[in-house]
C-alpha cells in the first residue's frame, strides 16, 4: 500500500504531509509518558522485526500479494498507539529514503494511512473487542488479529479517498477495488498478527504490556528478526501488492514514472546489484538494522526523567 510518487495531487501530498507531521509531533510527547522505561530495546526491537516482516509479500488471489502494516502489532506490544505511530512512521521513512519504496512526495500520505489510521483503528478496535471478549490476555491474539485485518481495510480505503481527491481514479472504481483486494490481505494481517501475539503470550510475555517483568534479553528477538529479514523475505511473493495491482487494472500505474523522486541508494528495491537474494539478504538486514537504532535512539532521547 505505498503509494509511489506521481499518484497524489500536490495538494493531496501537502495535505497529508501536514496531518501527518502534526501527529507524529504529538506522539513523541505521549509516548514518552506511556511507555518509560519499557521503551528503547521493545521500540527498537519491534521496529525492527516490522520492517523484516514487510519484505515478505504473501500470494492472494489473481496474481496479487500483500505484506504485513504491523500497525496492530505495533499498537499491541508496545501498548500505546503514539509508539506504535512512531514505530511504523520509522519503518516507512526507512523504506522510502533506503530503499526507494514509497514515493517521497507521497511520504506524508504513506504515514497518514499506515502509521496513523491504521494504527488508530487497530488500537481502538483491539481495546474495544477485549472489553466485549472480558479483557483477558488470552483473547488479545483473537481481538488484535481482527483488528489487524480491519485497519487494513481502513486504510486501504484512506488510500483510495486520497487517490480520488488527486483526480487519479474515479470513487466508483478505485473505493471497491482497493477495499476488495485489502480485505483478503487483511485476513493475512489477521492471522499474522494473532500468530505473532499468540507465540509472545506464550513463549516471550515480557514483550507485552501488563504482562513484562524483567526483560528477558535480546538474543532470541534479535535471532528472529535476522532469520526473517535476511532468510524468510527470500520467499516472499513476487507479484504486485494490492495498491499496484488496482493501479495497473485501472490505467494509473505509469503515473508512478513519470514523477520519481528518490534519494540515491545502493539498496534500491531491497536488494544489491549484481548481488541476487545474497544482496536481497544483505538489504533486509541492513534496514532491520537501522530501523532497531534509528527506534532505539528516538526511545532514549523521550527517556522520561524520572526513570
Amino acid at each position: 500500500m505505498h503509494i509511489p510518487d506521481g499518484f497524489l495531487s500536490v495538494p493531496v501530498a501537502a495535505a497529508t504531509s501536514v496531518a501527518s507531521g502534526a501527529a507524529l509531533f504529538i506522539s513523541f510527547g505521549r509516548s514518552q509518558t506511556a511507555l518509560g522505561i519499557r521503551l528503547a530495546p521493545i521500540l527498537g526491537l519491534t521496529t525492527a522485526f516490522i520492517f523484516a516482516a514487510q519484505m515478505i509479500n504473501f500470494p492472494v488471489a489473481g496474481g496479487t500479494s500483500g505484506h504485513l502494516l504491523g500497525g496492530a502489532l505495533a499498537a499491541i506490544i508496545l501498548g500505546s498507539p503514539w509508539a506504535g505511530m512512531l514505530c511504523i512512521a520509522t519503518v516507512l521513512i526507512i523504506q522510502a529514503v533506503l530503499f526507494a519504496d514509497g514515493g517521497i512526495t507521497a511520504l506524508g500520505a504513506n504515514i497518514l494511512n499506515m502509521a496513523v489510521i491504521g494504527v488508530w483503528v487497530a488500537w481502538l478496535l483491539t481495546q474495544t473487542l477485549q472489553k466485549f471478549l472480558g479483557g483477558s490476555q488470552r483473547r488479545l491474539p483473537l481481538a488484535g488479529g481482527i483488528a489487524a485485518g480491519v485497519s487494513v481495510i481502513v486504510a486501504a480505503m484512506a488510500c483510495a479517498i486520497e487517490l480520488v481527491l488527486s483526480g487519479t481514479a474515479s470513487a466508483n472504481l478505485v473505493l471497491p477495488s482497493m477495499t476488495g483486494v485489502h480485505i483478503l490481505i487483511g485476513v493475512g494481517e489477521g492471522l499474522i498478527t494473532g500468530g505473532v501475539l499468540a507465540y509472545l503470550a506464550t513463549a516471550r510475555p515480557d514483550l507485552l504490556p501488563g504482562e513484562e517483568g524483567k526483560f528477558q534479553g535480546w538474543l532470541t528477538p534479535i535471532i528472529g528478526i535476522l532469520l526473517v529479514a535476511g532468510l524468510i523475505s527470500l520467499f516472499a511473493s513476487a507479484w504486485p501488492d494490492g495498491l499496484e495491482k488496482v493501479a495497473e487494472n485501472l490505467g494509473f500505474i505509469d503515473l508512478g514514472e513519470q514523477v520519481r523522486v528518490s534519494v540515491p541508494t545502493p539498496l534500491a528495491d531491497y536488494g544489491i546489484e549484481g548481488f541476487g537474494q545474497v544482496g536481497t539478504s544483505i538489504a533486509g538486514v541492513v534496514g532491520a538494522g537501522v530501523c532497531f537504532i534509528i527506534a532505539f535512539g528516538i526511545a532514549k532521547v523521550m527517556k522520561p526523567k524520572n526513570v
